[in-house]
C-alpha cells in the first residue's frame, strides 16, 4: 500500500469511528429519554379562598424544586361531555414518575399541603405520559 492509498484508508477508518461514536452518543441520549414523563393532576374545590392563598403562592417554589413545569394551573374549562368538573384543575409535568413521588412525599410539599387540605377539597392522580 502506497502512502496515498494509506491516507484514503486511514480517513476512512476516522470517518467510521466519528459514526460509531455519534450513533453511541445518540443511543445512551435515547435510554436516558426511555422513561415517560408523569403528570399530578389535581382538581381542587376551593371552600376557603382566603385560607388558600399561601398554598397557591407557596406551593409553586415547591413544584420548581422538585423539576416539576406547569401545563395547567386554574383556568378556563369546558365541559365537552359528562359531568362538570367540580373545582379548578391543576396538572403539572415530572420528568418520571419516581421524580414526582419526591415532590409529592417531600417534607416541604407535605407541609404546605396541610393548607390545601384545612381549605378544600381535592383529588389529586398520576398520570404516566407518553412516549412515541
Amino acid at each position: 500500500m502506497n502512502s496515498e492509498e494509506f491516507k484514503i484508508v486511514g480517513a476512512r477508518l476516522s470517518t467510521a469511528t466519528t459514526r460509531v461514536s455519534a450513533s453511541i452518543g445518540f443511543a445512551k441520549a435515547l435510554h436516558a429519554q426511555s422513561k415517560p414523563p408523569a403528570y399530578l393532576v389535581g382538581e381542587v374545590e376551593v371552600n376557603d379562598p382566603e385560607s388558600m392563598k399561601p398554598y397557591i403562592t407557596g406551593v409553586i417554589d415547591v413544584v420548581a424544586k422538585y423539576g416539576g413545569k406547569y401545563i395547567v394551573r386554574g383556568g378556563h374549562s369546558e365541559t365537552l361531555e359528562g359531568s362538570a368538573p367540580t373545582g379548578r384543575f391543576a396538572i403539572v409535568q415530572f420528568n418520571s414518575s419516581e421524580e414526582l413521588k419526591r415532590f409529592w412525599e417531600s417534607a416541604e410539599y407535605q407541609e404546605i399541603a396541610k393548607v390545601r387540605q384545612a381549605a378544600s377539597r381535592s383529588r389529586f392522580f398520576v398520570i404516566e405520559g407518553y412516549l412515541p
